[in-house]
């Protein structure tokens, strides 16, 4: 029998992840980047650095635009944004990891990037952002948590692959508690329009 508890989720370990129930680093990106690296601009393959749609590679200490169709390319940017993650839109749910992108200057000292956000999806497999895996920016239906004291929980992958067991699967977004249905055993913070994560013990 499990008291129904409320919980937030755990703080992120980097400043580069949106506000979400977050595995540890060494699971959210298992085959990716670090996204603590840097963004290089000047690459000109599109009208706005790093725009939706648009490439980057992967680099141990930078990411670079690069033309999708190449051998380089490792990541496609599924939406991007101005301004800081913390206060501009939340990426999409498949999202597989985000990269800050500071203002970049121009020959003439105006900014020619402005500083914002992309939120990226990897090429190739894996996908942490994707339900179950354990990763990615956001906790969403189909994720699994484990507790982490405090009152805080983590993203942990579904199938126990991770470093922790999953403890709660989110089986519903809602817009109240009160909407869970009885099989409730905790309720996690989601954010967006359905910010109640309606959880049950696997």
């Amino acid at each position: 029998m499990h008291d129904r508890r409320w919980a937030g989720c755990a703080g992120a370990l980097f400043a580069l992840f949106l506000a979400g129930c977050q595995a540890p680093a060494e699971e959210r990106l298992p085959a990716g980047p670090s996204g603590s690296a840097p963004v290089a601009a000047g690459s000109g393959f599109g009208t706005v650095f790093l725009g939706a749609g648009e490439c980057s590679s992967f680099g141990t200490t930078r990411f670079t635009e690069v033309p999708c169709g190449g051998e380089r390319a490792a990541a496609r940017v599924v939406a991007r944004h101005d301004g800081t993650a913390g206060q501009g839109p939340p990426c999409p749910p498949a999202t597989d990891f985000v990269l800050h992108i500071g203002a970049q200057a121009a020959g003439d000292g105006t900014a020619a990037v402005p500083p914002g956000y992309a939120c990226m999806r990897n090429l190739q497999p894996p996908h942490p952002g994707d339900p179950g895996a354990g990763g990615g920016p956001r906790t969403t239906v189909g994720d699994c948590v484990y507790d982490v004291g405090g009152g805080q929980v983590r993203e942990t992958a579904c199938d126990g692959s991770g470093v922790r067991a999953p403890q709660y699967k989110v089986v519903r977004a809602v817009a109240a508690r009160a909407k869970c249905p009885a099989s409730t055993a905790l309720y996690v913070q989601l954010g967006g329009p359905d910010p109640v994560g309606c959880a049950r013990p696997v």
